[in-house]
């Protein structure tokens, strides 16, 4: 119920928001989407379809970089069926709820380095210029195991569809005016939405 609610929605705005603080990315990107298509179409307003963006190697990256820094689901919760022991030595007993911050695990040096603050889709482009795998369990975003989400593939098909046509052919300016924060809830919501000036990128 949760996974259909919003999410993608969350997932938009805070991957929106960061691009349009870092312009180097958003550069990229742009270099990324004008390297698809034929040199005569370029600077000009158009929407790009599945097949021209499903590979996209950087704008993969840095929608795996928004995801990791804000996830749509914060936090989520298990219960062991069984006793067992955590890998920490924790012994846990079944119906035990063990609640894990998502939110939290990702910006955890321990697990990203210290670089772990920073909005770098760098780290998920490996030696080879493709995506570098990181175990579901390291990046638990879309969950992990048995219970993986089964719409991942689809989400990252549908965020690469609307980043693509809003970063190509708009320019976001994010007003100063309004602090952007997440808001304490189930999905991740900026507490007082984005408040944007958009203009248009291409004549």
């Amino acid at each position: 119920m949760i996974a259909g609610r919003d999410t993608i929605g969350s997932a938009l705005t805070w991957s929106i928001w960061l691009v349009s603080r870092h312009p180097i990315v958003e550069n990229k990107i742009i270099e990324e989407l004008q390297s698809k298509i034929p040199a005569q179409e370029t600077k000009k307003r158009r929407l790009f379809n599945v097949e021209e963006v499903k590979d996209l190697v950087y704008l993969h990256a840095a929608l795996c970089e928004a995801l990791r820094l804000y996830p749509p689901i914060p936090f989520n919760h298990k219960e062991p069926l069984e006793p067992d022991v955590l890998p920490s030595g924790h012994p846990v007993r079944p119906n035990m709820k063990i609640l894990f911050n998502v939110y939290s695990m990702g910006r955890m040096k321990s697990v990203w380095e210290e670089d772990c603050l920073e909005f770098k889709p760098e780290r998920w482009i490996n030696e080879r210029g493709g995506i570098k795998h990181e175990p579901s369990y390291k990046f638990p975003c879309f969950g992990a195991g048995p219970r993986a989400c089964l719409g991942k593939d689809m989400t990252f098909v549908l965020m690469k569809a609307v980043v693509s046509a809003i970063v190509y052919n708009y320019s976001i300016h994010v007003s100063e005016e309004t602090p952007v924060i997440p808001a304490i809830s189930v999905v991740l919501h900026t507490k007082n939405g984005l408040m944007t000036r958009i203009s248009t990128r291409w004549d």
